[in-house]
């Protein structure tokens, strides 16, 4: 009967050992990924309100412009505040605005004429990629540069009236007047005498 060489049984069980601490390592890994994974949909869901609460400051009267810009100060600051805690995790947004998208880390979802832009680069990005170190956490949806005149310059083109004349802008209203602010008496002119 031949005795193993001395060390083998440990060196057993080291294996072991590393096998059991890689499985935990890697569920470790799985779960991180899938929790900052779920947190994604509440950054989108943040820049959404930020950019809805936006539109809804420049529109309406004084108080709707106030209400407007505490939200938009609220969710600046939660949105703010998710990006350090995601940064913190190693997890950062992409910025491809201008560069040229890697399928693996973006998908076109869309093209659009610009008279500037190079054909294939990303426009603008409707939704975040972001990274987890030098992994791709989730894919960016992209709008893609094609050649021709931009959107706004079409419709400008449109809007103009066939026979050349000047186009009329839109007038705004004017402000709304309160209670207290129609039982005081109009100013007078300076130059208008009494009677």
């Amino acid at each position: 009967m031949t005795t193993p060489p001395p060390g083998t049984d440990e060196l057993r069980k080291l294996r072991v050992r590393v096998a059991a601490l890689s499985r935990k390592r890697e569920e470790a890994v799985a779960q991180l990924t899938d929790l900052l994974t779920a947190l994604l949909p509440l950054d989108d869901l943040l820049a959404d309100t930020a950019h809805r609460s936006e539109q809804f400051g420049r529109s309406g009267a004084r108080r709707t412009g106030q209400i407007a810009a505490a939200v938009q100060q609220q969710t600046d600051a939660a949105h703010r505040m998710l990006r350090a805690e995601l940064a913190r995790h190693g997890v950062h947004p992409m910025d491809l605005v201008g560069k040229i998208p890697d399928p693996v880390e973006a998908r076109a979802t869309g093209v659009e004429p610009h008279p500037t832009a190079p054909e294939g680069t990303v426009l603008r990005e409707t939704v975040t990629g972001f990274r987890h170190g030098t992994d791709c956490l989730r894919r960016a949806d992209v709008v893609l540069a094609v050649p021709g005149p931009a959107p706004a310059t079409e419709q400008a083109a449109h809007a103009r009236p066939s026979d050349g004349g000047a186009t009329r802008e839109r007038r705004n209203q004017p402000r709304r007047t309160s209670r207290a602010q129609r039982r005081q008496p109009l100013p007078r002119k300076p130059s208008k005498r009494r009677r």
